[in-house]
């Protein structure tokens, strides 16, 4: 009989973990999701969470072949919550715990930890050939959080299955762009701005049957060409409100913070360096932040 309270237990402390992890990495979009309707919140916390294990697998640890494991040990989990085996993670719990209550696609959870891997295997200082690679990884890193909410959420609709693609690529490759002073090596050598962008910018250089990009006075340049597709992508979407059913629109919010981050980046001239970038919620106060977020809530907008 003590079963199933010890059992709510352990998953209410599970979600509990996965709402400290979000709050905790992933801030900005901690704000968008208290927006969600209370039944959404369980599962957009929880992939969120997994997000956020998954993201810093490669950062907390000393040894890049640690953080791959820990990538692969990921990986199988999926397999494992989906063939409903216990792992006793509370983000794999609650992950269980969604699974079961929600049609939610294998395929997006492995896509997202699979992009991950093939991040992690890449030689130190490469860097993707072309943006749409870079689009890419954006997509399969950020676009299958909210493909996945809109599951959960049993929204069915393909303007906002389109609108959350285009939010995730920009979302993705803003994310990359404020994180590349963290990515840059004791070489100088930048990773995440594709070859295509660093040529034209006269940036690339060739060694040894392989391109890299080091650090120079030009990398605005690159950066602005590389925040103009997220911008393109953030306009895509926007296009798309009108078409996109009204519950999916609190999905949609993280919009707003790509957006936030986009203006702090053009207001420090694309300078990722600029120290305003990085202070409060992306280079703006946490107050202004959330009276924005509120704003654009209220009045059913992403």
């Amino acid at each position: 009989m003590s079963r199933a309270p010890a059992a709510s237990s352990s998953l209410q402390a599970a979600l509990s973990y996965c709402v400290r992890q979000v709050r905790s990495y992933d801030y900005h979009n901690y704000l968008c999701l208290l927006h969600l309707p209370p039944a959404m919140r369980k599962a957009a916390f929880t992939f969120r969470a997994f997000n956020v294990e998954t993201a810093k697998a490669m950062d907390v640890v000393s040894d890049p072949k640690t953080g791959l494991m820990r990538l692969l040990w990921w990986k199988d989990v999926i397999d494992k919550v989906f063939a409903n085996k216990l792992v006793e993670h509370p983000v794999a719990q609650a992950l269980s715990s969604v699974v079961s209550d929600h049609k939610v696609s294998k395929h997006w959870l492995k896509r997202s930890v699979e992009a991950r891997i093939n991040d992690a295997n890449r030689d130190e200082g490469a860097i993707p050939e072309t943006s749409a690679e870079l689009e890419r990884y954006a997509e399969d890193t950020q676009s299958t959080i909210l493909y996945m909410t809109l599951q959960a959420g049993g929204i069915q609709s393909t303007a906002a299955d389109h609108a959350a693609s285009h939010i995730g690529k920009a979302s993705g490759l803003l994310l990359l762009l404020k994180a590349l002073p963290h990515h840059v090596n004791k070489q100088g050598v930048i990773p995440y701005i594709p070859a295509n962008v660093a040529e034209e910018c006269g940036l690339l250089t060739r060694e040894g049957g392989r391109s890299e990009v080091r650090m120079d006075e030009r990398l605005p340049d690159a950066v602005f060409k590389v925040a103009s597709v997220a911008e393109a992508h953030l306009l895509k979407a926007r296009e798309l409100a009108s078409s996109v059913p009204r519950e999916a629109i609190p999905v949609l919010l993280p919009a707003l913070p790509a957006q936030v981050l986009l203006d702090s980046l053009r207001r420090c001239e694309f300078n990722v360096f600029d120290s305003r970038v990085s202070r409060g919620v992306h280079g703006v106060s946490p107050l202004w932040y959330q009276l924005k977020l509120n704003w654009y809530a209220w009045r059913n907008k992403y």
